[in-house]
């Protein structure tokens, strides 16, 4: 049956069944959990091929499978089906054979020779020498974990892993090779290098070598360069500035300002987190005041301080954090040489109105919340990628932050002839407590009896670390009850993950799509916007989801398998 301490959601199922137990991940996810790399491609393929009903996403991991939901109650369902599934008779994908060309001249490569006892001659024999499968993507997009057919080129990490390994490297780690898509830190064995673009965004897939694929490492004498890795702020707009006739042209996109949507999903098996805006409730709200479609691109911004002109007549709303709305107009002055003055008017939050061609609107610091959303009628016309306006800040996907002087388009994504009627905003967190509603996570029982109070016993302060990937909190540090590593599985925004200094982070929507650290708890999806919004320096407590509430149930709820009920 359903623990709720971060045990298994189910029991195991009868024999001749690959899935161990599934555990819950928040309210919208459950992790199953495997016996091995080859359980998890069937896994894999099986849910790919055929989807479970209410089923986003799937995630393979090392030895688990997260399944996102679109809903608690498909969560639960999905959570039961997986015990059913029969896992001796996977469903085969297609299997693309990738050859990737390597010059072996890495680092590492002698050292390896010597961990596997095969010698630098042997361990290229050895890689070029099998077919690897790619079984899981995380790290980076486009950075894919290999398995071979044969444990000949286990090898441990390095011990003290690598600040910046060169884009196109070909590397070892445990049981896994991989090639490092650009420029990144990195603790893997470096054996090689390739020319190969492992990820590109002008493909149709993106990723050279995704889940599933099968990839055949050639030897190659040649040396292999790859071309300077094009940044995101280097793509070009999908309007050049200067055909921009309508919209708005940043003077001071303040602290940080970026381009969001609703985010982009089901791609989690390319190592592409979903982003788009935190508060998605304040982004629906200002694009159904200025009469957009919900999901259309709108600028989120971060304690005030944006300001913007209007390219054209143009209907905007701002949501989110309450604050001051100035608009600067400019008047003729009554003076002889006809000179034109400043004057200034403000106007309401959550509120349409209209910004003439040339008024500039800034939005001044928040009186409570953090994040403020900007509309503009039509949207923010910019670059899709995969789907998705939304900047994502952890991979470099999407639009570049929003500079001085660049001209936003306004697009095309209004459904209404009409605006919105003004709109009330809940109550935003100030610098005061923040009460937020969890679930235990997945890894609750990597924890002591006293951490779990602890953990809910305390106020946990913001930290000026934080980011759109995590919300890295301060207080009295959690102590596990078990040591060592865990193997890294998937995790969702909202789960709150433990490093060993025990100092919980709380992912947000730019989240990496894997992460080795124990989920003690998970923040439940509708208080999701509410967390986004708590400031820095401001406090939050943790409250266990009283038992009998939906959130609670959809996470709890007993199943059973077939055998079982017959025995009841």
């Amino acid at each position: 049956m359903i623990e709720t301490a971060g045990e298994t959601l189910a029991p195991k199922k009868a024999a001749g069944s690959k899935v161990g137990s599934v555990r819950a991940v928040g309210t919208r996810a459950v992790l199953a959990e495997l016996s091995g790399t080859q359980d998890v491609l069937a896994l894999q393929a099986l849910l790919l091929e055929h989807p479970l009903p209410g089923q986003l996403d799937v995630l393979a991991a090392a030895e688990t499978v997260l399944v996102t939901a679109d809903s608690p109650v498909s969560a639960r369902r999905i959570a039961a089906a997986l015990l059913q599934l029969d896992l001796t008779a996977p469903v085969q994908r297609d299997g693309e054979l990738v050859l990737i060309d390597t010059v072996y001249d890495g680092e590492d490569l002698a050292e390896v020779g010597e961990l596997t006892g095969l010698g630098t001659e042997g361990v290229i024999a050895a890689h070029t020498g099998q077919i690897w499968t790619v079984a899981f993507a995380g790290f980076a997009p486009g950075f894919g974990y290999m398995v071979g057919e044969n444990q000949a080129l286990e090898v441990p990490r390095r011990s003290s892993p690598r600040t910046a390994v060169p884009a196109g490297s070909v590397a070892l780690a445990g049981n896994y090779s991989a090639v490092y898509p650009r420029r990144s830190p990195g603790g893997w064995q470096l054996i090689g290098r390739t020319g190969a673009k492992m990820w590109d965004l002008d493909r149709e897939q993106p990723a050279l070598a995704a889940p599933g694929h099968r990839v055949q490492f050639r030897a190659v004498r040649d040396t292999v360069t790859l071309g300077p890795e094009r940044p995101a702020q280097d793509r070009a707009p999908s309007v050049p500035a200067a055909e921009v006739a309508s919209g708005l042209r940043v003077v001071s996109p303040g602290l940080q300002s970026l381009i969001q949507d609703l985010g982009r999903f089901g791609h989690s098996g390319l190592g592409v987190s979903g982003a788009g805006a935190l508060d998605r409730a304040s982004l629906r709200r200002a694009n159904r005041l200025v009469g957009n479609a919900p999901s259309a691109a709108a600028v989120e911004t971060v304690a005030g301080g944006v300001s913007v002109q209007a390219v054209g007549d143009q209907v905007l709303a701002v949501t989110g954090a309450p604050a001051e709305l100035a608009i600067e107009t400019l008047s003729r002055a009554d003076s002889a040489d006809d000179d034109f003055e400043p004057a200034w008017r403000t106007v309401p939050m959550a509120t349409p109105f209209a910004l003439l061609d040339g008024e500039t609107l800034t939005i001044g610091a928040p009186e409570s919340g953090f994040r403020s959303y900007l509309a503009v009628r039509g949207g923010v016309d910019a670059a899709p990628v995969l789907g998705s306006r939304s900047t994502d800040t952890m991979s470099g996907i999407g639009p570049a932050p929003l500079a001085a002087g660049q001209l936003l388009a306004a697009g095309g994504e209004a459904e209404s002839g009409v605006v919105g009627h003004p709109e009330l905003q809940p109550d935003f967190p100030g610098t005061g407590v923040t009460v937020l509603d969890v679930v235990p996570g997945p890894r609750a029982d990597w924890f002591d009896a006293d951490a779990l109070p602890s953990f809910c016993g305390q106020d946990w302060e913001v930290k000026p670390q934080s980011n759109r990937v995590g919300m890295r909190l301060q207080g009295t540090p959690l102590q596990r009850s078990r040591q060592g590593e865990l193997a890294s599985e998937g995790t969702v925004a909202g789960a709150l993950q433990v490093p060993p200094e025990g100092l919980p982070v709380l992912f947000l929507a730019d989240h990496p799509i894997t992460g080795g650290y124990p989920v003690i708890a998970v923040v439940v999806d509708s208080q999701l916007d509410r967390a986004a919004q708590v400031p820095i320096g401001g406090k939050i407590r943790f409250r266990w989801v009283p038992a009998g509430t939906n959130d609670h149930a959809a996470a709890t709820t007993e199943h059973t398998t077939p055998e079982q009920e017959a025995s009841n």
